[in-house]
């Protein structure tokens, strides 16, 4: 697959979020206004070392993945991809601004544009949700591929149970329908040749995070 450097979204069937405009106030409302902390707390769990190479997949606009770039430095590398031609173009913008060398590019976590084993962390930030279970193994695989050996892949999601508060957030932003969470991935993770797998909650939000490692 090449990468999707014009304004067209690539053939996926997950599910893309197009309106970039209103993403990163959904995502503030969602996380209860905790937008910031959740994107720190992400990369913290990521556990990432200067010099990394880090990989995020839907990326949306790009805020956690330039958490990343700073966290790697300038030794490091981070690439982001989204489906969604708008999000990227919202994000690139961001790195212009903030003179951050972040790599955004349209792409599909099933059809990854990169080589095997050239990242040392991707991570996933609300973003799993939004794949029908027949892609995520192929996600998965795709995500196991380009890790090195060693190479870790975190997952922070949605998770089902849930505050009342967390309720009324996921009904607002239609996803009251969502039943599976981050720890229902652990199957899918070992499936798809993880080894050492972590899962637990991500409080006091109504999410959670899954860890795997690459032999």
């Amino acid at each position: 697959m090449h990468a999707h450097t014009h304004n067209t979204a690539p053939d996926t069937e997950g599910a893309v979020i197009h309106w970039a405009w209103a993403y990163d106030w959904t995502v503030q409302l969602l996380t209860l206004g905790r937008a910031k902390a959740l994107r720190r707390r992400t990369v913290a769990l990521a556990a990432i070392q200067p010099g990394e190479r880090i990989l995020e997949v839907g990326c949306g606009t790009g805020e956690v993945a330039l958490l990343a770039a700073t966290a790697t430095g300038p030794t490091g590398f981070v690439a982001g991809i989204d489906a969604a031609p708008e999000m990227i173009a919202r994000a690139q913008q961001k790195a212009e601004r903030r003179r951050a060398a972040v790599d955004y590019r349209i792409g599909v976590v099933e059809a990854l544009d990169f080589p095997d084993a050239s990242f040392d962390v991707v991570l996933s930030s609300l973003m799993m949700h939004h794949l029908p279970p027949p892609l995520k193994p192929r996600g998965l695989a795709e995500i196991r591929r380009v890790l090195k050996p060693g190479g870790r892949l975190l997952v922070v999601d949605i998770a089902p149970e849930m505050t009342r508060e967390g309720h009324h957030a996921r009904r607002i932003l239609l996803h009251s329908a969502v039943r599976t969470g981050p720890q229902d991935l652990e199957t899918l993770l070992r499936e798809s040749g993880f080894s050492r797998i972590e899962a637990g909650p991500v409080r006091p939000l109504p999410l959670g995070y899954v860890r795997g490692w690459v032999a």
